[in-house]
């Protein structure tokens, strides 16, 4: 039987997006992990979802390429049904670095995983929800980053140029098919503490910029995960291209 509320969380095997796809289980949604690399953990993930008693799968797929968001989402349509969320989350980091140090093939590589990802899996997205094309509507919600706002200096200003650019598919992509049925909404957390900062080459970077985070702490996965709900459910109907900050403040 198909169920009735069906969720794709990209880059869902740690961190913003584990938390994400727990939290949609709890709330009866049939669950697909996607991940790039590390089946392990997304494994374990979609076992302890299943627990729940909600269909859960894994699709391994890079989604910054067109023929894997392609399966990505046909397998979805045929072992979970209509789609009706799409969270918006994978993403890399790259080691801290000034721009002056920054090679093409750096900039490159983050821009197509980070930015193309999310135009080629919104688009699969529209497809399937647009009342324009037979669909029942959706949701799509962005993990963007406060970086977009901070630039984030002398550390990634490409990540931080990179997540610039999904504020900007928001807003647009929300006017675009607000018609049809569609809402995009964008979470922008800052200081979560997630193992992407050890891929950033700095695991402890909270803790050193706890003093200058108003609420004093870094955020967990868990609250990130909380908002992205909040904007996927009915409860948030009336918003779209819209932008929720999760930085403690600031």
């Amino acid at each position: 039987m198909e169920n009735k509320k069906v969720v794709i969380i990209t880059g869902a095997g740690r961190g913003i997006g584990a938390a994400t796809a727990k939290l949609f289980a709890h709330n009866g949604y049939a669950i697909c992990i996607n991940y790039k690399s590390q089946s392990g953990p997304a494994e374990l993930l979609a076992k302890e979802i299943s627990a729940l008693g909600v269909k859960c799968i894994t699709v391994k797929a890079d989604v910054s390429n067109e023929n894997d968001v392609n399966r990505l989402f046909s397998t979805v349509d045929t072992e979970l049904g209509t789609l009706t969320v799409l969270v918006n989350n994978a993403g890399i980091l790259k080691p801290q670095s000034r721009l002056i140090d920054m090679t093409a093939a750096r900039i490159n590589e983050i821009l197509i995983n980070n930015v193309t990802s999310y135009f080629l899996c919104s688009r699969e997205a529209v497809k399937r929800m647009s009342t324009t094309t037979g669909g029942s509507g959706g949701v799509i919600v962005n993990v963007s980053s406060g970086a977009a706002k901070s630039g984030s200096p002398n550390e990634y200003i490409d990540y931080a140029a990179s997540k610039g650019a999904i504020d900007t598919l928001t807003r647009g992509l929300s006017l675009e098919v607000a018609s049809e049925g569609i809402r995009v909404n964008c979470v922008r957390p800052g200081f979560i503490y997630t193992d992407m900062h050890a891929d950033g080459g700095e695991p402890g970077r909270i803790k050193r910029l706890e003093s200058k985070i108003p609420l004093g702490r870094g955020g967990q996965s868990d609250e990130v995960a909380e908002a992205i709900y909040w904007l996927a459910a009915e409860k948030s109907s009336f918003s779209t291209g819209n932008f929720l900050d999760l930085a403690g403040g600031l």
